[in-house]
């Protein structure tokens, strides 16, 4: 038996095996490619990410009130395994075990996010104290063991009582509501908490949302979606705009009444693709050009520049809404630190399509999505089917927002790939794709941030195996295996990859 296959029996062994806990020096023979602490800037943050939907459960006890994406889940056909998350993987009752899942791989941070209806069931009124506990809790025991906590104020999952009351983000009431939700947050958690996020891919809720509707709240207009009401055409843009200036006035009441005493920090989390042109004509260079200003740029260019991109502005016209100039002012440098969710990049091409009749968000881009060039495919495909893995993506994806946006000190906020849902234990712990897939994107990471971009931290997608969405329980991105059948968690080679790579000298 090799010393690879050796190492491979004593993980699966140990994990199977043992109701002890696993001995972290099972990863000693694993390669760790040349990377280390010493391979990064000094005070470089490395942590792991979550959600409070995909892990949190409990989602019907201790006075939590529903979410958009409760009934979302419910509904039959929505989710790939008709799962649900009322339990996910129980992180609500198991955060303790997974903390010190965290202090085992080495990590420094924890990146996760609080659900607006476990602290104000109905989205305003009375507070669930019990759901403040537990927040008070995590973050309590995260810091005991080391573990700094990078809390998110938003991640998908508005309480259904704002939707039922005024259909949530597409009305302008959000913007308070929301703003004292996290003034809440910053005033119970903020003497601890020190990195806020005001939102996670705020694209998505706009795009996923309210384009196709594949998203809660499921909006959309025929023919882009099978949804019961919504307008793909303009609805995106209402929700993103109310978005940016929640996030806006969120970040002024932080900066106003808590920064100088808390002495925190303030961001957002944004997802950005790749777009690489498929050729060099200048066609398919403006394509990817517009994708990147319809994808990032409709939330970063106005919090840089306090506008809308200039092809935004001129290819959506009076559906895109405007800033008056006080809301430009508010919006415009309201960020600390950007985070960056870096997964894939895909080849855009100019379709040369006549325009059409009817639009939607992702029609406005006018651009078409390849994944060969000349027949060689842009990178192999992980699980998911959105997912290639794409190592250089990263570099330029990095690179281009030092170049296009001032170059912000910025985290890397999630990066990572998925295997499948049925994957056995055995299979699943043994997962040498992931390891080269963090080993490839952290080598590309380095190299941009010593080509000067600002990067100050890494987070990897996910701590855990969990509820991955639409997708429900048929995806694992986790660096831990969980068994969805009774929940025990089993670190996965990668986790041991990870505590080697920042094993402290």
């Amino acid at each position: 038996m090799g010393v690879e296959n050796m190492i491979i029996f004593l993980l699966v062994c140990v994990g199977l095996c043992m109701a002890e806990p696993l001995a972290w020096d099972g990863g000693q023979g694993i390669d760790t490619g040349g990377l280390s602490r010493g391979s990064f800037p000094e005070g470089f943050v490395f942590g792991t990410a979550s959600s409070a939907y995909q892990v949190e459960g409990a989602a019907n006890s201790e006075g939590r009130g529903p979410s958009i994406w409760d009934t979302f889940v419910h509904a039959p056909g929505n989710i790939a395994d008709n799962s649900t998350a009322d339990v996910a993987v129980d992180e609500y009752h198991r955060y303790k075990e997974d903390v010190e899942l965290m202090v085992n791989m080495n990590m420094d941070a924890y990146r996760f996010s609080i659900s607006w209806s476990r602290i104000f069931p109905n989205g305003t009124g009375p507070v669930n104290n019990k759901g403040v506990q537990y927040y008070n809790n995590l973050i309590n025991h995260l810091l005991e063991r080391g573990i700094v906590p990078y809390a998110n104020l938003y991640h998908y999952d508005l309480p259904l009582g704002l939707e039922q009351a005024f259909e949530g983000w597409l009305n302008s009431k959000i913007v308070e509501e929301y703003a004292n939700f996290a003034e809440f947050c910053f005033k119970t958690f903020g003497d601890r908490v020190k990195y806020w996020m005001t939102f996670n891919e705020p694209r998505v809720v706009a795009a996923l949302g309210y384009d196709n509707g594949i998203f809660a709240p499921a909006r959309c207009s025929a023919p882009f979606g099978n949804c019961t009401a919504g307008n793909s055409a303009t609805e995106p843009y209402i929700v993103a705009h109310n978005l940016l200036l929640s996030h806006a006035a969120a970040v002024k009441i932080y900066r106003e009444k808590y920064q100088a005493e808390q002495k925190g920090k303030i961001g957002i989390l944004l997802d950005f693709v790749w777009f690489e042109p498929l050729t060099n004509s200048n066609e398919d260079m403006a394509a990817a050009q517009r994708s990147r200003d319809f994808q990032l740029g409709w939330f970063l260019h106005p919090i840089i520049y306090g506008k809308y991109p200039d092809s935004m502005v001129e290819i959506v016209g009076t559906r895109l809404p405007k800033f008056s100039e006080e809301q430009s002012k508010i919006v415009k440098g309201s960020i600390d630190i950007l985070g960056v969710n870096q997964y894939t990049t895909y080849y855009m091409y100019d379709p040369k399509q006549p325009k059409q009749n009817v639009t939607d968000y992702q029609i406005d881009w006018n651009t078409g999505f390849a994944y060969a060039r000349n027949g060689v495919p842009i990178g192999p495909r992980a699980n998911s089917n959105w997912l290639y893995i794409v190592p250089w993506g990263l570099y330029k994806a990095v690179i281009y927002i030092k170049e296009h946006y001032g170059n912000p000190t910025m985290i890397l906020s999630e990066n990572g790939m998925d295997d499948p849902g049925n994957m056995t234990l055995p299979a699943g712990l043994r997962d040498t794709t992931r390891i080269n897939y963090y080993k490839s994107y952290i080598k590309n990471l380095v190299d941009a941030i010593n080509d000067g971009a600002n990067v100050v931290g890494y987070f990897a997608w996910s701590l855990l195996d969990n509820f991955e969405w639409r997708s429900g329980y048929t995806s694992r991105f986790g660096l831990v295996y969980v068994d969805f059948k009774d929940l025990k968690r089993y670190p996965k080679m990668s986790a041991y990859w990870f505590s080697k790579v920042l094993q402290r000298q």
